[in-house]
């Protein structure tokens, strides 16, 4: 049985002690909450499992429509790998005050610990306040003796790489590394299915009611990598109409496409599922048998089995591409 239409889902929106409003004011999602800090656009998250929102399948979780479709969903080499499990988290995240700095464990850890997947994932900047910054890894090699001696004294900022960033830019954040969205950020995110988080430092923040959340630090220490790399910042260019691979691993690949007029997707070559997130201006997607808008802040999912199709751009719009090699 073949799945042929282009899928949007339900945001789950997400209230956080570090969230804002830019993703009502600016990515247009609809909710009266305060303090917005994620929108999970496509989630196979038990708690959060997204919901179809258009067309004839509005209404359908995303966990039946992989048992009733299966490859001609997901695509023959990932529904082998994962089965009905849903392989990817996507989501918008608007932090108006820092995240706290934390860190992901790998397949194994997440397993033995959690029956969980670990956490690599990625970050593109939509858009930066002046100063605003992000914390990526160690400025330098470090070892579990100096994480402890830091913990104590106050002191691990010190030890840990911060990176300036401005719209556009993108990080890949594998499983291990410490890391924090600061404050001004509005990213898309792009990552594994899981909400596994160890917490290490929340900047003496208090919830409303006084208390403190909770640290992970001993959990933490078998989790982090202590080893620095140079850069975490995805080199790319970009070319009007075309894709151009941004970061690729066994997790995920992401491309961005810059649009403007009609182009033509070819994907017989890629055995898996293809999810666009509009991160500048608006699109619109078309089949023989259907059309369907995409606007900034929003996510749209591409069966494996739709090969073929158009996306039309009547100003200069930007997608991500994202799809399991």
């Amino acid at each position: 049985m073949s799945i042929y239409q282009f899928l949007k889902f339900e945001p789950i929106l997400k209230n956080k002690i570090w969230g804002g409003e830019k993703l009502t004011s600016i990515l247009g999602k609809k909710s009266l909450l305060k303090n917005i800090g994620e929108s999970w656009e496509i989630s196979g998250i038990k708690e959060a499992i997204s919901i179809v929102l258009n067309k004839e399948l509005k209404g359908t979780a995303l966990n039946e429509l992989i048992i009733k479709y299966k490859n001609d969903l997901l695509g023959d080499k990932v529904y082998r790998q994962f089965g009905n499990d849903f392989p990817l988290l996507i989501k918008f995240i608007d932090a108006k005050e820092a995240l706290s700095i934390q860190v992901h464990p790998n397949d194994d850890l997440a397993k033995k610990r959690h029956q969980s997947f670990g956490k690599n994932e990625m970050w593109y900047v939509l858009q930066a306040e002046k100063n605003a910054n992000l914390i990526i890894g160690h400025k330098k090699n470090s070892s579990v003796k100096e994480f402890n001696t830091h913990i104590e004294n106050n002191t691990l900022l010190s030890i840990l790489n911060t990176e300036s960033i401005k719209e556009g830019d993108a990080f890949y954040i594998p499983t291990g590394t410490i890391h924090a969205i600061g404050a001004g950020t509005l990213i898309a995110e792009i990552q594994q299915t899981s909400d596994i988080t160890y917490r290490i430092y929340d900047w003496e923040r208090k919830n409303a009611d006084g208390t403190f959340r909770e640290l992970h630090t001993e959990a933490a220490k078998d989790a982090i990598n202590y080893h620095a790399k140079d850069s975490y910042k995805a080199l790319y260019s970009e070319k009007e109409n075309s894709t151009s691979e941004m970061i690729s691993n066994p997790y995920f690949t992401t491309s961005i496409l810059p649009l403007l007029g009609k182009v033509e997707i070819n994907h017989q070559k890629k055995d898996s599922f293809v999810i666009y997130m509009c991160v500048a201006g608006n699109v619109t997607f078309e089949s023989e048998e259907q059309k369907e808008s995409l606007y900034l802040g929003e996510t749209l999912l591409v069966p494996a089995c739709m090969k073929e199709f158009n996306i039309v751009a009547r100003e200069k719009s930007k997608l991500l591409e994202v799809y399991i090699k």
